[in-house]
């Protein structure tokens, strides 16, 4: 296999860009994902970077612009460790496209969501490093890669607020569950910004501007915004939309999988849980007569505050079909809301409905 192309395990939405992530079975394998299996969500194609010719701008309003290479980075900086989960916010996509037609987007179920171990330095080291002036409030990041919208070069950028990005456990990451990033994972130097739609964490970066406004990139602007139910395509205007930060609270079923079939008697269900939030998952519940009565799952692995959690429990159910249901809590006392039509938005995104599945035991 080679870095810039898909592990054979994984379900390929596309091929160029290359979109793909793994069947929830095989990803609920491992709580760390190996990074051969962790989802691939590109706008364009994977650059080819040279490492010794590479260069890190950091420019806008600060004092003393830098432009740093990549051993610089490595060796000026303190390094840190911090396991992030990383998600899609157009996960479970394919439940929102059955209420609606969504044209042009991936129909992704609940697979674009992996957890690794980043190693990398603080954002705020470096942003001190180049001094940062009165006047800036938003931190804003270019890729490298080539990417086009509506027959224009766009390239792939972001931005957060100046306070997210002063944060310790938002990286500029090199190194990836101990080895280095692949190309396909954004090799030589990515952002990871935990709690974060994926959108965020911009790969293959070459610029960080610090600026008093939000990045003007098509992807910050325009595309990765979120719109009310009743508007049904891309407003002329979308200054209205909400900027997504932020992930959802939400529980997945991950085996049993949808429409399988088993014997009746002892089931046993497992899933993962991920909130952006920061706010601790307390339980995890499945309920398998439509949401009467709940079964409070064993929360079996986790690291908290960024990384997804895993559970399970077992029903015990007599013979015939039945729709599983999965919810989670978080430490504030917020679920997720029982019905995805009232999540239901244009493009697809941001849907934490309560997960559901179909089963039928003889």
């Amino acid at each position: 296999m080679s870095n810039s192309s898909a592990h054979a395990l994984t379900i390929v939405y596309q091929e160029q860009p290359l979109n793909a992530g793994t069947p929830l079975p095989i990803l609920r394998r491992s709580f760390v994902t190996p990074q051969t299996l962790f989802f691939a969500r590109n706008h364009g194609s994977i650059p080819t970077i040279d490492p010794a010719t590479y260069r890190l701008h950091v420019t806008g309003m600060v004092r003393s612009p830098l432009e740093l290479s990549l051993e610089e980075l490595q060796s000026r900086f303190p390094s840190r460790i911090i396991m992030a989960t990383l998600q899609c916010t157009g996960s479970r996509r394919n439940e929102l496209m059955a209420l609606h037609t969504i044209p042009n987007e991936i129909p992704w179920g609940a697979e674009p969501i992996s957890n690794a171990n980043w190693r990398g330095v603080a954002l705020r080291d470096v942003l001190q490093a180049a001094g940062i002036a009165h006047e800036a409030r938003y931190v804003s990041f270019s890729g490298l890669d080539e990417v086009w919208e509506e027959g224009k070069a766009v390239g792939f950028g972001s931005s957060i607020a100046l306070e997210k990005a002063q944060v310790p456990e938002v990286l500029l990451a090199f190194e990836m569950n101990g080895e280095p990033l692949t190309p396909m994972h954004g090799f030589p130097v990515r952002v990871i910004i935990p709690g974060y739609i994926g959108a965020r964490s911009v790969k293959w970066l070459g610029t960080i501007t610090l600026q008093d406004e939000p990045s003007h990139n098509y992807f910050q602007a325009r595309a990765y915004k979120l719109f009310p139910p009743n508007v049904t395509q891309t407003p002329t205007d979308t200054s209205q939309g909400r900027m997504l930060e932020t992930l959802p609270l939400n529980a997945v079923i991950c085996i049993p999988q949808d429409r399988q079939m088993l014997e009746a008697g002892p089931v046993r269900i497992l899933g993962y849980a991920f909130t952006g939030e920061g706010s601790p998952i307390q339980r995890v519940e499945v309920s398998a007569d439509k949401g009467t009565t709940w079964t409070i799952a064993t929360i079996t692995e986790r690291n908290d505050p960024w990384a997804w959690c895993f559970w399970e429990t077992t029903l015990d159910l007599p013979p015939g079909p039945y729709q599983l249901f999965a919810r989670a809590w978080d430490a504030t006392g917020h679920t997720q809301p029982a019905d995805a039509r009232q999540l239901w938005n244009f493009k697809g995104y941001a849907n934490n409905a309560w997960h559901r599945i179909r089963l039928h035991l003889a």
